[in-house]
């Protein structure tokens, strides 16, 4: 990738940031088409897990997606292999269609503890498995940490996590240098500003350690991530981790941050082997075809 498209990436979620300050309240008729989105076979609540797949699988969308756009390639993938899947909104803030995730981090962790509690009881199971992609990775582990959700999950599959703050390849250092960046980021995007590197919100999710008894851990994570940087912080520290950098599985997989988490089927293959962990096959380039 050209140095340029390094910068201008992460610039562009900036200024999104300022955009979304001034988006014109939306209109009834469009929250309404929102939610009834078609989330093409999957959010099946009749749906009954399966001797083979005994969990429900809950997807949990990244910053600025969504719970359909995200997982148009992760929900089918999933679903044609027997799982049932179901994926939620989040993070929304008033009159700001489609693009999600942007709340406090905190409120959104309440959202998915509602959510869990509502496909465990429409499946039956006792507990479910969460694959999350971005904050979707991370906003998790405040669930599992402060809000119980370690007896409700079996399992946490990171697909480029935020899991210790991001820099933005550098650009949260400029923050200080823009007087009165860092209160809009805060107050026109909460979960932005709980993202950056630093913030008190990443010290109090990590403080005490990384993870919490009864989990297994997987983060996924490319090399080429120009969102969650360093990349090498997306890994976590803990018992039953698994760290996987992708690369090291298809040296030729150039999936940046985006698509790691929405078309990348190399991903996809171990996102299934961290959910049925005994039936794991190895992953390798060749796992695109599968």
């Amino acid at each position: 990738m050209l140095p340029w498209k390094r910068v201008l990436r992460p610039l562009a979620a900036l200024l999104l940031t300022a955009a979304v300050a001034v988006v014109p309240a939306a209109t009834t008729a469009q929250a309404a088409e929102t939610a009834a989105a078609p989330s093409t076979g999957w959010n099946d609540y009749s749906c009954k897990p399966s001797a083979a797949h005994p969990r429900p699988v809950v997807l949990v969308h990244g910053t600025f997606a969504n719970s359909v756009d995200n997982w148009l390639g992760l929900a089918p993938y999933l679903k044609d292999r027997g799982y049932c899947v179901f994926s939620l909104d989040y993070g929304q803030l008033p009159g700001v269609p489609f693009f999600h995730a942007l709340g406090p981090i905190d409120k959104s962790a309440e959202q998915l503890s509602a959510y869990v509690d509502k496909v465990l009881a429409a499946t039956g199971a006792p507990e479910a498995d969460l694959v999350g992609h971005s904050q979707g990775g991370m906003m998790p582990r405040y669930y599992l940490k402060f809000l119980g959700g370690a007896g409700k999950v079996n399992a946490l599959v990171g697909i480029a996590p935020n899991n210790h703050g991001t820099t933005l390849s550098g650009l949260t250092n400029l923050l200080p240098y823009f007087p009165g960046a860092e209160d809009l980021l805060s107050a026109a995007t909460p979960a932005l500003a709980q993202q950056v590197v630093g913030s008190d919100f990443m010290t109090k999710l990590n403080a005490g350690g990384d993870t919490v008894p009864g989990v297994r851990y997987t983060v996924i994570a490319t090399k080429y991530d120009e969102v969650v940087t360093p990349w090498r912080t997306q890994f976590l520290t803990g018992p039953d981790v698994k760290n996987v950098l992708i690369q090291d599985l298809c040296a030729v997989d150039i999936s940046e941050h985006a698509l790691i988490g929405i078309t990348d089927r190399i991903a996809f293959h171990e996102v299934a082997n961290a959910l049925d962990p005994a039936h794991a096959r190895p992953t390798t380039c060749a796992s695109v075809f599968s």
